[in-house]
């Protein structure tokens, strides 16, 4: 398999807002033209480790990054790092932790907001550090970055949905419409990127709750969904864990890995 992939990462997107709140994405599932499974997030179920986790396949117990102010590279083997290594081209329009994370640490807004370099593990990159930079202007980040240098790994990380469940609670009309907000903003973008060849998966890092935070255990902090959009998905019944998710998506790259991958999610 050689495709090229889009993963959406919606921070802080609880399942059932997924699944209650963002009737496009539903529309496809009910057109069998998309699936959604459930995930439960590992531990903590904080936004850094996850990050790590979602792009490394480590947990964060393993990996060592266990706490947001944690600011190291990796020192895992990343989705983007076995990418640039096998010859693939790489982009990012994500918060600056992902940055810090796979490219350089710490974070400098000048030199790293925008990126582009060869020889980084992000080799093109629009990076922000605000939690309320407009998810809008980030999917127009995202998909300049698709049209100007055609990767074929690209990662789409808004923060909008995070930032309304920490100043309203997962039980707000501000949460569940900034999940809204996202489902029509993909709307416009996910048939062209269909068309252009990529296989798509959008899912979440954690979910919410109603203390206006999250990093524990509840239900809601930690099922967050995973929608699979293309022709190289199975669509059928699977239990995936969010540590498959780096594996599935080098899976689809063709990338020689050793990360473990749900093969029940692909039609191989």
């Amino acid at each position: 398999m050689n495709s090229k992939v889009i993963l959406v990462v919606l921070d802080g997107l609880n399942y059932q807002v997924a699944r209650d709140c963002m009737g496009y994405l539903n529309g496809l599932i009910e057109q069998q033209r998309a699936t959604l499974y459930k995930l439960h997030c590992e531990l903590p179920s904080l936004s850094r480790p996850l990050y790590e986790c979602l792009l490394t396949g480590v947990r964060p117990v393993d990996s060592g990054i266990v706490h947001n102010q944690i600011v190291r590279l990796s020192q895992q083997e990343s989705i983007f790092s076995l990418a640039k290594n096998q010859g693939k081209v790489t982009a990012a329009a994500a918060y600056h932790w992902v940055s810090e994370l796979y490219n350089r640490a710490p974070y400098d807004a000048v030199r790293d907001r925008f990126t582009h370099d060869d020889n980084l593990n992000i080799q093109h990159g629009c990076f922000y550090h605000w939690d309320h930079y407009p998810d809008e202007a980030l999917f127009l980040d995202g998909d300049y970055l698709r049209r100007r240098y055609q990767p074929d790994f690209l990662l789409i990380h808004p923060m909008n949905i995070d930032d309304m469940g920490h100043k309203h609670g997962l039980d707000s009309r501000q949460y569940r419409n900034s999940a809204r907000m996202a489902d029509g903003y993909l709307s416009h973008y996910l048939d062209t990127w269909l068309t252009e060849g990529y296989q798509v998966l959008i899912t979440s890092d954690h979910g919410m709750n109603n203390d206006l935070s999250h990093g524990g255990i509840l239900r809601e902090e930690r099922e967050v969904p995973l929608f699979v959009i293309g022709e190289h998905f199975s669509h059928r019944e699977c239990d995936i864990q969010q540590t498959e998710l780096c594996g599935a998506v080098c899976q689809l790259l063709g990338l020689e890995h050793q990360k473990p991958y749900p093969q029940a999610l692909l039609a191989l």
